[in-house]
Parts: structure tokens; C-alpha cells; sequence
């Protein structure tokens, strides 16, 4: 393979189109079925206990 002249440099990369800020804000958690709200609850109860129990363990040593 015989090349016909310099190496060319790469092109830029190509920048994704800005999102636009409408339709970034407004999120909302839905949580419409029993099994998704308690998964959620559990989450925040568990994220308390791990505090909780973090608190506990610092506290002792």
C-alpha cells in the first residue's frame, strides 16, 4: 500500500446537540404501583439505617 501524500490530521469530534433545558427539568418520580413504592421506601429506610449503623461504628472506635 503505497500512500499518495502526508498523513492528514483526524477530524474534530463532532459535538452532540445541546439538550434543551425544557425538557431537562420537571422530573418527577412515579411511583404508581405498590411493589415501586416499597422498593422506594426501603431504599430510604435503608439509607438511614447505613447512616445509623456508620454513626455507631465511628462512635466507638
Amino acid at each position: 500500500m503505497v500512500r499518495e501524500g502526508p498523513a492528514q490530521p483526524a477530524p474534530p469530534p463532532r459535538q452532540p446537540e445541546p439538550y434543551p433545558a425544557e425538557k431537562a427539568r420537571g422530573g418527577a418520580i412515579i411511583l404508581d404501583s405498590s411493589l415501586k413504592r416499597g422498593i422506594f421506601i426501603a431504599g430510604l429506610v435503608g439509607a438511614v439505617v447505613l447512616v445509623v449503623v456508620l454513626g455507631l461504628f465511628s462512635l466507638k472506635g
